[in-house]
């Protein structure tokens, strides 16, 4: 191993309170004790088991929380025809699924959960405001990760906060710096390099753990940069904080708002590719991330592995050093980005391309991925790579069983990019699921409900032992678009031959605005920056589209569309009660115009008017600047002449304010290796290394223009290290 941290030498940061070097998880941390510490639990599809810190969490939380918030969101349940007193102790589980995709699907997943938050006052006053509240489970994968771990490291603000800012302690998502070059197109610009400085800086500190690394960890410290905490506009280009590093998944039950019981328990998927298979077809395996454990509930593994030792090499359920393991490895970030590893299908070595993004931010992955690939080992570079805590069991039955390594990918990989797995899985018994799809199926971005058929048909075909059937769904993507169920909300599953049959589906897509307004919100996966304005018109689209449900053949937000999402919520229930309680008339009512009858389903015709384009709300001002210029000629050449005065005045302060600046940031930043001018005699070594790994990157600009010269120990081993 080699003295990564020599790179600390001489610089300044113990005077942080952290730095982005926590990233690195810790070595030869004491074990406990070997003889009383299940690491790794094993479980069958047919007699499962929980986590029972998961347990005693929802179980609390149901018995005190969750009465309250639904007595807050229904009252005395007259509105919607019943005395809510006679369903205390029987209200239904809920669980709430957020989707996947990009930038776009974070936006969503907050703008949706802002149109069901008690906390918000026009939510509220629609009456949808209140369904987060009573929900025990939230789920979230690729995108829908970003904004469940954003709102639990941010300790639950509210939604509006949590995107845009407050104006003191939350900075907001900033999606207006782009993620992979935040100073804009110039990989080489000054602010770009300090970037990429500082989250190479935090790889290199993992890798010198000897844990391998891969273009996921880079992604996950951008993402951190912008869904964690501790990142605001004026630190985005400093080492001031540690930008999230540091931060544990496993941390979440210390969070306030978690340790009162404020929240839905969360769960991030991702998919398991095999160890010896690089296809990216239909996967066999999902996984699951809780602030407790890694898991999978699929019959051929059904384990869960203690989350705070995720980092440590097991073999049978114990660590193969008895007494020393690994902590830290389950960095909040790194399993956001283990949920959105997408790079397995979209990195081409051969081309030296990756597919999707814009040029600019395919240019700044690939030239960090070139740069880490020069210092430090990695491993399959593609996928998130994982010491694989279930080596040794179930051999023949797991996948797995003989690997060393995990390599786990974004969570849609199996093309269910909502994550409505864990929510059917027997033993959690949710009575209710809330599916937002804000996928982008569709040419023109829009859901056409292929993440639910494909679940629906992983279910039938390999969970039936091991997971709730689905309620009847539409049979296919032309089915959901012909019957308008991506138009509008739906209710699945309404009406049971027997209570535990399926759980009742509340299917709310990302629609076309339902007054026929200009879509702003059905915007490309890999779009990797928005402009300030079109957040907001984004957010508040989305907000009034899903507080505002529908009336037939009109343009018209249905005044009753909370009040039967009540109904909704609450109708399972009634299926407690013995005997079974009759739905309300007004109820019934709802369910007639929101149900799915897969014998007399509803038609796309009763939505007119919706456009489906997307229209850019914010190209750049052109027009607007060309209008004020022609205004205003010639009081702008009078402050122009006025201006060049200034600015004469100016430029001697500006000279040495920069030199200044400069000398205090020497001490605040450090380069790594791989952004310093190479050697004559190592260049050559670099640049075959590279032609091995079909991966050659055209450097540019020379490195001494951009950063300090330095020295410390370079690391014994180079290049992609497959084990």
């Amino acid at each position: 191993m080699f003295l990564l941290f020599l790179l600390l030498a001489g610089t300044s940061v113990g005077a942080f309170q952290t730095s982005v070097t926590d990233y690195a998880p810790a070595l030869n941390v004491p074990c406990p004790d070997i003889t009383n510490t299940e690491f790794v639990r094993e479980f069958t599809a047919s007699n499962q088991s929980l986590n029972p810190r998961e347990v005693e969490y929802v179980q609390t939380r149901l018995n005190s929380t969750i009465p309250e918030a639904w007595k807050d969101w229904l009252g005395d349940g007259s509105q919607i025809g019943y005395n809510a007193s006679s369903f205390q102790g029987l209200f239904p589980k809920v669980g709430l699924a957020l989707p996947g995709g990009g930038l776009r699907a974070a936006q969503w997943g907050a703008a949706s959960l802002s149109a069901l938050d008690a906390r918000n006052e026009s939510s509220k006053a629609a009456g949808t405001g209140g369904l987060l509240q009573v929900s025990s489970y939230i789920t979230g994968l690729s995108g829908g990760s970003w904004i469940t771990g954003s709102i639990f490291f941010n300790d639950f603000p509210g939604f509006n906060d949590l995107v845009f800012g407050n104006g003191g302690n939350l900075g907001g998502w900033l999606l207006d710096l782009p993620f992979a070059t935040p100073d804009g197109t110039d990989i080489f610009s000054e602010r770009n390099q300090y970037f990429f400085g500082s989250i190479l800086w935090s790889v290199m500190a993992k890798a010198g753990t000897g844990i391998d690394t891969s273009l996921t960890d880079p992604w996950a410290r951008m993402i951190s940069y912008h869904f964690l905490n501790q990142t605001s506009r004026d630190n985005f280009f400093s080492n001031d904080t540690a930008h999230g590093a540091g931060q544990l998944w496993s941390s979440i039950p210390d969070i306030p708002s978690f340790k009162n019981y404020s929240l839905p328990f969360p769960i991030l998927v991702t998919d398991s590719r095999p160890s010896d298979d690089n296809s990216t077809t239909v996967l066999p395996l999902d996984s699951i991330i809780t602030p407790f454990e890694l898991a999978s509930y699929d019959p051929n593994l059904s384990a869960g592995a203690n989350l705070s030792y995720a980092g440590t090499h097991f073999n049978n359920k114990v660590p193969a050093n008895g007494t020393a393991c690994v902590t830290g490895f389950d960095q909040a970030g790194f399993m956001m980005g283990t949920s959105a590893s997408l790079f397995n299908q979209i990195l081409d070595f051969g081309s030296n391309t990756i597919q999707g993004f814009s040029d600019s931010d395919a240019k700044g992955l690939l030239y960090v991925l070139s740069r880490q690939l020069a210092e430090v080992r990695t491993r399959a570079d593609d996928v998130a790579n994982w010491p694989n805590p279930f080596q040794g069991l179930k051999d023949g039955v797991y996948q797995d069983s003989g690997a060393t390594w995990l390599s786990l990918i974004d969570g849609a990989s199996n093309i269910e990019n909502i994550p409505l797995g864990p929510l059917f899985v027997k033993e959690r018994g949710l009575d209710v699921v809330v599916t937002l799809d804000g996928s982008a199926d569709t040419s023109q971005s829009w859901p056409n409900g292929t993440g639910v058929i494909f679940s629906k048909k992983r279910q039938e075909e390999i969970l039936a032992a091991s997971h709730q059937p689905f309620p009847p769904v539409p049979q296919d993507a032309q089915a959901f678009l012909d019957t308008g169920t991506t138009l509008r909300p739906t209710f699945m599953g309404c009406d049971p031959k027997n209570p535990s049959d399926y759980p009742l589906m509340l299917y709310i897509p990302n629609t076309p605005p339902f007054n026929g307004d200009d879509p702003v919100a059905n915007t490309a996966t890999f779009r990797l920056t928005y402009t300030q304005k079109h957040m907001r018109l984004m957010f508040d689209q989305i907000h009034n589209n899903t507080i505002s449900g529908f009336v037939p053949n009109t343009n018209d937000a249905d005044p009753n569309f909370g009040k039967c999402l009540q109904c909704a919520a609450i109708d399972r229930a009634r299926y407690k009660m013995n005997p079974i309680l009759a739905r309300s008339d007004f109820c019934q009512k709802c369910f007639d115009q929101y149900c799915f009858d897969p014998q007399n389903p509803p038609s796309q015709d009763e939505l007119p008017n919706r456009k489906f384009n997307f229209v850019d709300p914010d190209p750049q001002g052109l027009t607007r600047l060309t209008g004020f210029l022609g205004k205003n000629k010639g009081k702008l050449i009078g402050g122009l002449v006025g201006l060049a005065a200034l600015i004469g005045v100016m430029i001697g302060g500006l000279i040495w304010w920069r030199k200044r600046r400069e000398r205090n940031r020497q001490g605040a930043y450090k380069r790594v290796s791989a952004l310093h001018q190479l050697e004559d005699e190592d260049a050559g070594r670099r640049s075959s290394k590279f032609s091995t790994n079909k991966f050659v990157m055209d450097t540019g600009p020379r490195y001494e223009d951009f950063v300090r010269p330095e020295a410390y120990e370079l690391p014994s081993h180079r290049g992609s290290i497959v084990h």
